[in-house]
This record gives C-alpha cells, structure tokens and sequence, in this order.
C-alpha cells in the first residue's frame, strides 16, 4: 500500500528539519563552488598565460587537501570541546555515530542545529577551504608548488582553527560577545594579513611580471567571478544553521552590497581613469561581499547599501592612493591584492557592524541579549570596541603563526621558486601548460609545419602557387 510505513526503513530521528538539512547541504555545496570551480578558474584567467596552470593546482590542491585534514583533525580544533579558550580539542571527524547525531554548535545559547554532524562538518569545510585559497591569491606567480603543499596543512592547523574556534566554536572571543556573523574576521581579514605576510616572506615577482602582468582570459575571469558571486548566497544565507528569517535578509544585504560596491568602485575608474575596468568591477563585487559578511544577517537592508558603498571606496582608496605612497605595501607583492580586497574590506565589515548590528535581528541569532551596534545607542558602544578588539586578535595572530610557519618551511623547502623556472612558468613547474593552440597538447613550430605543407603541395600539384597574405591555393 503506497505510503505505508515500511519497518526495513531507516528511522527518522525526530529532531531532523529535512528542508533545514537540505537548504545545509545546498549552501554548502553553493560555498564549495565558489572555491572549485570557482576560484581555480578565477586564478587560472586572471594572470599571465605562463602561470594559467600553476595558478589553478595552487587552488585545487588546497581544496582537497583541507579536507582531508578538516576531517582527520581540524573540525574539532575549531568545533570540539575546549582545549585553550582559543583553540579546541583536535582529533577525526569521520566516526559514524558522530556524524549521524544531532549538530551541535559548542556553548551556543541560541543555535541548535535540525541537521546531522555529517551536514556541520561538511559546511564548515567550505569555509577553511575557501580561505585557504584566498590566501594563494597573494602568492601567485613565484611561489614553489612544494612549500604550498606544505603551507596549507600547517596553516589550517596552527591559523584558520584559531580564528574558528575563538569566533565560531565557543572560544573567548565568542564568549565576550564579538560578532563575526559569516567571516569577515575568520576568513577575510585572516587570509588578507595571511597572504601579505606570506607574499612578504616569498618575495615579490619578478620585475618584468610585476610592471606586466596581464590575465590571459577576461572572459573566463568574469565566470570565475560569477561563480563566487552568487555562491556567496550560501556562504552568507547558510551562517543561521537554518532557512529562516535571518538566512532570508542575509541573501539579500549580501547581493546588494556586492552591486553597490562594484558600481561605485566602477564609478571611481572611471573619474579618475577615464574608463571602467573589469578586473575593477570584479575587485569591488569582491569587497563588497566582505565587507557585508561580518553582520549581513544582522543590519537593517539601508545598512547594507552604506557597507556597499564604504567597501567600493576605501579598499579603492587604499589600493590606488594609500599604496602609492607607503614603502612597504609596494615592497610587498601582493599579486591579486587580497590584502586590500579582503583584509581591509573585511575589518570595514566588522566596524560597520559593531555600528550597525540591528537589535532586533541580534536577537535572533546572537548569544549575549541586548547586542546592538552603536547607531541604536544602549551598549553599542562597547559593542563597536569589541569588534575592533577581536579584529586585533586575529590580525597579530595570523601575521605570527604565517610568519614562523613560512619561516619552519624555508629551513627544508625554499619558498621561492628558482629563477630559471620563474622565466619559464607553467613548463617549468608542472611541466604543463595551458594552451595547446596547435596539436594535442604539443608545442607546434607553425613555420616549420608550413614550410613542410608548402613543399608536400609542391610535389603533389606542379600547378600549385602561394595565395596571397599567407593563403594557400590549389589550382
């Protein structure tokens, strides 16, 4: 009989929301996207052809690589039970019992998860993972591929679960009420001081790189693009655990910070260069995303227009005026400045919403009662301070552990590759290269198979002639 209960079927705990675990799993397929394919396609068209190939390894490598040591170790580092009051219990994740109970967020007063562990651990996966190819960002061009397959593991360990626990997983910055809604501190401002101080230990490009370094596909680049766009609905939709009322004004203050960022940091390029860029379009649709991830659940939708507005122009103003005139941020290559795009917009993020968290939609999701930003008075006050102190935190805490990881890799592995190999590229590192123009994958001599062409034509047609520009004709 059609619908009757079938006791060879597994029970159904009574606790699963199936439309919660489904819109979990959707989300965190969304956020996976955005990193594979995503960012590898991203990475692969926005450089110079030489390095298509190196480019996008970097980021697929560290996607499979953080997961396997998310789930060996890590998700408890930044999820488990209190090792530090910034840093968890690590061991695996891949126990059965475990992964099918209820989730749980540790120490949280509000959240309490309708979904299995298995659905938690997966998503926050796509997280680390995706932080951890930001930071690739700034190493791009001239990093060995050996120490960044030694990097990843080391920095999602002694890094990225640091901020995750201490924001997320319960840690003290939890506890005294700082507000990362989605990651503007765990994941932007993480990887942004990440990546310049790993771009400063490497070493920057080499000069002819540096002055020129055009993307090989502007059209491949705006895909990559559009794919971490409209992932960014499950990055930021999927922070509430839950497809609820906050999930619902997250998607939305997410997608209309990104527009209002990239038009005003088009609208800039325009002043003062006299035509629009797309590679400054993309730069303000990704400052906008991060500067509206810290609070994009929590602010009112007018709040998040201004956060567009404030990610298109001081992330602009920082890159084009600030690092004109500051020694250091030229000295330091930051090729696909992700300090700038991530580090700076996601610290504007966190400000803004110690100013404008919304009381009411704090109440829906947040632990400590009564949280506001500043614009709505009461504790707001302190509340903007807390932001500014937890942004502190994981700005020394990442800028020490990526130096003195960086600095244990070098004594075994040199960080830089060697200089004949950066002339070279992709050859010379993988022993691959992008674009096969001719051929299956070969290197084609187009004069040389021409001039053979134009002599095996000679001896089969006596009547034969060269056309002209080129054009061969057979008469």
């Amino acid at each position: 009989m059609a619908g009757a209960y079938d006791p060879r079927l597994p029970e159904v705990p009574e606790w699963l929301n199936k439309g919660d675990n489904a819109w979990q799993l959707t989300a965190a397929t969304l956020v996976g996207l955005q990193s594979m394919p995503g960012l590898v396609i991203l990475y692969a068209s926005i450089v110079k052809k030489k390095w298509a190939v190196n480019s996008a390894f970097m980021a697929l490598y560290a996607f499979a690589a953080v997961l396997l040591c998310w789930v060996l170790l890590c998700y408890k580092m930044a999820f488990g039970d209190e090792l530090l009051p910034f840093w968890g219990k690590g061991g695996p994740a891949f126990d059965q019992g475990y992964l099918k109970s209820r989730a749980k967020i540790p120490k949280s007063k509000t959240m309490a998860p309708l979904f299995p562990m298995a659905t938690l651990v997966y998503f926050q996966f796509t997280f680390a993972a995706i932080t951890t190819i930001l930071v690739a960002g700034s190493v791009l061009g001239r990093m060995n591929i050996k120490a960044w397959m030694a990097f990843v593991p080391l920095w999602l360990i002694f890094s990225y679960t640091v901020g995750a626990y201490s924001l997320w997983g319960g840690g003290f910055l939890y506890q005294w009420g700082v507000i990362d809604y989605s990651g503007g501190y765990v994941i932007h401002l993480s990887s942004g001081v990440a990546g310049f101080v790993a771009a400063y230990w490497v070493g920057p490009r080499p000069k002819a790189d540096r002055e020129r370094f055009p993307p090989n596909n502007v059209l491949l680049m705006l895909a990559g693009a559009g794919l971490l766009w409209m992932g960014w609905s499950g990055f930021n939709g999927g922070a509430p655990y839950a497809a609820n009322l906050t999930s619902s004004i997250a998607v939305l203050n997410t997608n209309l910070s990104a527009a209002t960022s990239l038009l005003v940091w088009t609208t800039l390029d325009v002043i003062f260069f006299g035509k629009p860029s797309v590679i400054g379009a993309i730069q303000g649709m990704v400052t906008g995303l991060a500067g509206v991830t810290p609070g994009a659940g929590l602010m009112q939708t007018w709040a998040a227009i201004i956060v567009g507005i404030v990610s298109g122009t001081a992330p602009w103003a920082s890159m084009m005026i600030l690092h004109k005139k500051s020694a250091l941020l030229q000295k330091v290559d930051d090729t696909l400045a992700v300090f700038y795009t991530h580090a700076v917009a996601g610290l504007l993020g966190g400000i803004m919403t110690g100013l404008f968290a919304h009381p009411d939609l704090c109440e829906l999701i947040l632990p400590e009662p009564k949280t506001r930003g500043a614009f709505y008075g009461g504790n707001g006050g302190k509340q903007l301070l807390k932001q500014l102190a937890g942004a502190a935190f994981i700005a020394v805490w990442n800028l020490v552990s990526t130096t003195i990881i960086l600095l244990a890799i070098r004594m075994f592995i040199p960080l830089r590759m060697a200089e004949e190999e950066l002339g070279i590229g992709d050859d010379a590192a993988h022993g691959e290269e992008a674009y096969a123009l001719w051929g299956d994958g070969e290197k084609f001599d187009a004069t040389r198979h021409v001039q053979q062409f134009e002599r095996d034509q000679e001896a089969a047609h006596p009547s034969y002639v060269h056309g002209a520009r080129g054009v061969t004709i057979v008469l």
